[in-house]
């Protein structure tokens, strides 16, 4: 038997979450049967998403349950190995993070080979959040020649990397984020305009001194006033991709809404929200075009990091506080 720590939800949160709604456990884990590997996680992520399954409410995903080790993608290395297919020392990717160790199906991992990358950036710029951030500019958005693009929630993994998609293919790139440092990484990045919304009294404003001809793309993160600004803001036919919200994740009472949502009427703006797993099929495009930007330095990536499974509920916290830079990631080995 191997002992292993992992993180429980204990109960769920209403409103923003605290560290009384998680729990620290310790498990023995027996040896993995036929077909079983043991993996050894290195590497964890957490995700504004992660929230929304702290609910007991029907969504595209079930919720965590109470009592249970939470889930979330991981980067671990294969201890041990009753399966052909995967032999100690290999790489894996699963969705079993919040622990230190765990037995899965060999064929229920995905074995990595980093080609370079850190292994944690399949938990971030290539992984789910860059194959979020392509499919929704490129697909969703369907980015055309000319469009000037805005971006809220422009310094996080998915954001960052939308503002990097675009301009390496030639457009106008305006990017929200909160405080000085976040400002510095977009304008290191390229962005052409970036915003500090914590320094703003008027976010609409801010926007039109952006783009005083007006937006056709809002990549949405953040919901709230940065979506009533891109309204404002939005050319006739502009395009919404909607892929999160968090400024309202841990409302506890159902927001007043866009107070102009009568403009996508008379702009004929198209709003869509999107899930990544849908656009599953742009995955070998995007692993090719990524490694291209990356040869060519046209992509680069900010990463913040606590350390020990321990501080699994400090990071999944600080999203919500805007601590992250870039990805925000958990190292446990």
């Amino acid at each position: 038997m191997t002992a292993a720590r992992e993180i429980r939800l204990k109960s769920r949160p209403s409103g923003v979450p605290t560290h009384d709604n998680f729990e620290l456990a310790t498990v023995e884990l027996p040896d993995p049967g036929p077909g079983e590997v043991q993996v050894k996680n290195l590497w964890m992520t957490v995700d504004p998403y992660m929230r929304g399954r702290m609910n007991d409410v029907k969504s595209y995903v079930p919720p965590f349950q109470l009592g249970e080790a939470l889930q979330g993608g991981a980067i671990g290395e294969v201890a041990v190995s009753n399966d052909p297919s995967l032999k100690p020392g290999d790489l894996v990717l699963s969705m079993l993070g919040w622990r230190e160790r765990f037995n899965a199906p060999a064929g229920a991992l995905q074995k990595i080979d980093p080609q370079g990358l850190p292994p944690q950036a399949f938990l971030g710029v290539a992984g789910m959040p860059g194959l979020t951030a392509y499919a929704g500019l490129l697909r969703v958005a369907g980015l055309k020649d000319g469009d000037v693009v805005f971006v809220s929630g422009a310094a996080g993994a998915v954001g960052s990397l939308v503002c990097q998609i675009a301009k390496a293919k030639g457009h106008t790139v305006i990017g929200s984020a909160g405080g000085p440092e976040k400002v510095a990484f977009l304008k290191e990045i390229g962005v052409d305009h970036a915003i500090d919304y914590k320094a703003e009294k008027d976010l609409t404003a801010a926007l039109a001194r952006a783009a005083p001809n007006g937006i056709d793309v809002y990549f949405d993160n953040v919901g709230g006033d940065h979506l009533e600004a891109a309204l404002n803001a939005a050319r006739p036919f502009a395009r919404f991709a909607e892929c999160g919200m968090i400024s309202m994740y841990n409302s506890t009472e159902p927001p007043a809404g866009p107070r102009n949502i009568i403009q996508v009427v008379g702009k004929q703006i198209r709003i869509q929200g999107f899930i990544v797993s849908s656009h599953a099929d742009m995955q070998a495009d995007f692993q090719r075009d990524l490694a291209g930007w990356v040869r060519e330095g046209k992509v680069k990536w900010k990463e913040t990091v606590f350390e020990g499974i321990e501080r699994a509920p400090d990071a999944f916290l600080g999203l919500f506080k805007g601590e992250n830079l870039g990805k925000m990631l958990v190292k446990l080995a």
